[in-house]
């Protein structure tokens, strides 16, 4: 998917499966390979398209597509394999039941949302009182649920990541109507969200980390935008 007049490009997601659950620990072992990768597009330009992974064990994966996870299910059975070691086969998927499928993305959507909620008003309350840093980790936190909670309630699964580049290119590609919560045309537009992005690190602990006033204002109401895209986007799923 592509829109390059607003600026929104899809990537390229890939799963490693590991054989050992220990191994799918990102920041213990991958987190070379997700720094290279960043790397190559935005610095060497040796990759023009965005390529993010996760990492999970062969086991988990099993265990997923016999319980039904459409995730895992839609690897199993359609995924393209780049390099398959012999002798560790996926198993077949199951069908989950309406039942219980309805019922997981209830609760999910019961308890990201109104998280999102509190964290958009604390960071309103934290901008009125001049803490911006403060507020922008709050905003972080707001998208960064409100993306797990699309991503659950549509699909029944959330990779276990605080980027939120990463967990927006999911979304929206499952969502494209959550596309035009971010502008992307202008140069304070992609700035101001690329802060946002830094903001689970750097507003916490970086002494050089700064927001302004305008660029926490369109924040704040470009969240609040993703929030009434991501209500109507889970409560018709879940009406359906």
């Amino acid at each position: 998917m592509a829109d390059p007049v607003g600026g929104y490009f899809s990537d390229y997601d890939l799963l490693v499966v590991v054989n050992d659950d220990d191994l799918a620990d990102v920041m213990e072992y991958w987190r070379g390979a997700d720094d290279r990768l960043l790397q190559e597009q935005t610095i060497t330009g040796r990759l023009r398209t965005p390529t993010n992974f996760i990492v999970h064990s062969l086991t988990d994966v099993n265990r997923q597509a016999k319980r039904g996870r459409p995730f895992f299910v839609d690897i199993v059975r359609d995924g393209i394999a780049l390099y398959e070691a012999e002798d560790h086969p996926f198993e077949k998927p199951q069908r989950l039941s309406v039942e219980v499928a309805a019922h997981e993305r209830r609760s999910a959507y019961e308890h990201w949302f109104p998280g999102a909620i509190d964290f958009l008003e604390g960071a309103k309350f934290q901008a009125a009182r001049g803490s911006s840093n403060v507020a922008a980790f709050d905003l972080h936190q707001a998208a960064e649920r409100l993306y797990h909670c699309t991503l659950l309630v549509l699909t029944l699964y959330s990779p276990k990541s605080h980027k939120l580049n990463f967990l927006r290119s999911q979304a929206e590609r499952i969502a494209p109507s959550l596309i035009t919560a971010w502008p992307r045309t202008t140069r304070f537009e992609q700035r101001s969200f690329e802060l946002l992005r830094r903001a689970y690190v750097d507003a916490r602990y970086s002494p050089h980390y700064m927001v302004t006033d305008e660029e926490l204002t369109w924040l704040t109401e470009r969240v609040g935008v993703l929030q009434d895209l991501v209500r109507n986007v889970c409560e018709a799923h879940l009406a359906s």
